[in-house]
């Protein structure tokens, strides 16, 4: 199982900055995160960056368990 880690509206979404979820490629963690989670999880997932091990991720890459799938949803703010 990989250890997810969520940022900013993926942790709102889904309660937690951290879990372990299984699957065998960054897409199947990201689905069972999804089955997990919900859609509204599922839809922030579809706008956010995927990395693993702090590198860009496409879904079809590996994942074990001693991988870090992190979801970086878009950010705004700033000053004025």
């Amino acid at each position: 199982m990989a250890t997810l880690r969520l940022f900013a509206a993926a942790r709102d979404t889904a309660g937690t900055g951290r879990d372990t979820v299984p699957g065998a490629t960054v897409a199947e963690v990201l689905a069972e995160a999804t089955r997990r989670y919900g859609p509204e999880f599922g839809e922030v997932v579809a706008n956010s960056r995927v990395w693993l091990n702090g590198e860009p991720a496409e879904g079809s890459e590996p994942a074990t368990d001693a991988d870090e799938v992190a979801v970086l949803p878009p950010v705004s703010g700033g000053c004025r």
